[in-house]
C-alpha cells in the first residue's frame, strides 16, 4: 500500500497563491506518474496537472501559465505551485500517485494507483 497525504490548501483571495503538497509514504514502491486533480460539488473530477518521473508536465487549459507541477522524487512528494488563483479555482483538490510496489513477502510487483484525501482550495472574489 502506498499512501498520500496532502497539504496545504486553505482560503485566498483571487490574484493570490497557494502551494499544495502530496507526500506518499509506504515501503517498497516506485512511484511514475504524480498528479493533481480537482472536484467541485455535482461536477466530475477534473485533471489539473501531472508530472513524469523523468520530468514531463502537463496542463489541464485553464491553469497554463498559473499552475506549477514539480516533484521532488528522493522525498517522493510533488508540489503544485498556484499563482494567479481565480474564484473558479475553488475545489477540494486531490494527489494521485501511480507506479509499482512490491507487497510484503512477495518478489513480483504489482501496479498501484493512489489517491489523496484532499484539500480545500477556497479563492474569494
Amino acid at each position: 500500500q502506498v499512501q498520500l497525504v496532502e497539504s496545504g490548501g486553505g482560503l485566498v483571495q483571487a490574484g493570490g497563491s497557494l502551494r499544495l503538497s502530496c507526500a506518499a509514504s509506504g515501503s517498497d514502491f516506485r512511484i511514475n506518474r504524480m498528479a493533481w486533480y480537482r472536484q467541485v460539488p455535482g461536477k466530475q473530477r477534473e485533471h489539473v496537472a501531472a508530472i513524469t518521473s523523468g520530468g514531463s508536465t502537463n496542463y489541464v487549459e485553464s491553469v497554463k501559465g498559473r499552475f506549477t507541477i514539480s516533484r521532488d522524487n528522493a522525498e517522493n512528494t510533488v508540489y503544485l505551485q498556484m499563482n494567479g488563483l481565480k474564484p473558479e479555482d475553488t475545489a477540494v483538490y486531490y494527489c494521485n500517485a501511480g507506479g509499482w510496489v512490491r507487497p510484503t513477502g512477495s518478489i513480483t510487483v504489482t501496479p498501484f494507483d493512489s489517491w489523496g484525501q484532499g484539500t480545500q482550495v477556497t479563492v474569494s472574489s
